[in-house]
């Protein structure tokens, strides 16, 4: 086992489409899902330690309990360099606690194999196994099956936080949708979704995905005014993205919505 400290990117993730069911039996929701990682992140440095104890961002409690799941007989120090907005349907949680497992998991003196690690973070959360797979997935299920998807990455994400914005529980979220009735019809959406997805070629394709069920916002046709080619909610919200075929693009765009709330401009990641 060394003890030098293992570092690694973190990254931020977008729902390209979020098509939602019914009630699974063990309270979940049956849904499909296009995951992508954005060049946004966070940074965790993982290494051994007599106890657990998390720094930089200390509140954090989800990589803690992804650490806890390898029973192993040292601690970890984790440090976070916290860069991902909070609450705000991006998965930065979730992506912290893949990280500091996959780095903690190659510490260990016969680690777990990459099969077996994907279990252990399908328990901690339904999207913490995407961030140990790479590139674009298909999420299925709760969200924790995989299958990964061909997508173009030759494309630009503008993120917009509006302003005043507050992210209700993703409990709340789903009661809401459950109250109006938005698991109808989810066999035919689903299906919509996977003709759509087999027929992207160019980022402009994605235009064509289906929105997301959960949440919607008046600001996506802002986004859309400026060049968006596809303009949505990510996750539960309440982070939108708007993507562009060009940085120089989504640039203009920011600087024409910047009133609106927090922006940042990034671009597709493949992996962490």
């Amino acid at each position: 086992m060394t003890s030098a400290p293992l570092i690694a990117p973190a990254p931020a993730k977008i729902n390209l489409a979020l098509v939602v069911g019914p009630p699974r039996p063990d309270g979940k929701h049956e849904l499909v899902t296009v995951f992508q990682r954005v060049d946004l992140g966070d940074r965790i440095r993982v290494e051994p330690a007599r106890e657990t104890r998390i720094s930089g961002f200390p509140e954090d409690t989800i990589v803690r309990d992804a650490l806890l799941l390898l029973d192993a007989r040292q601690g970890w120090h984790v440090h976070i360099d916290k860069q991902i907005p909070l609450g705000a349907g991006l998965g930065g949680g979730s992506s912290d606690a893949a990280t500091a497992l996959r780095l903690a998991n190659e510490q260990l003196p016969q680690p777990l194999a990459s099969e077996r690690l994907i279990d252990l973070a399908a328990a901690v959360g339904a999207d913490v196994p995407f961030f140990l797979r790479d590139g674009p997935q298909v999420g299925t299920g709760d969200g924790s099956t995989l299958e990964p998807v061909d997508l173009p990455q030759d494309f630009a994400v503008l993120l917009l936080l509006p302003a005043g914005a507050r992210k209700g529980s993703t409990a709340e979220v789903y009661a809401d949708f459950d109250r109006r009735g938005g698991a109808d019809g989810f066999d035919e959406r689903a299906a919509t979704l996977r003709s759509a997805l087999a027929a992207v070629r160019r980022p402009r394709d994605l235009g064509t995905l289906t929105a997301n069920d959960l949440t919607c916002s008046p600001l996506a046709a802002e986004l859309r005014a400026h060049g968006a080619f596809r303009a949505d909610v990510s996750g539960a919200g309440p982070m939108l993205y708007g993507l562009f075929h060009r940085v120089a693009d989504a640039r203009r765009a920011a600087r024409a919505l910047g009133h609106l709330g927090r922006i940042w401009i990034t671009v597709p990641a493949w992996y962490g």
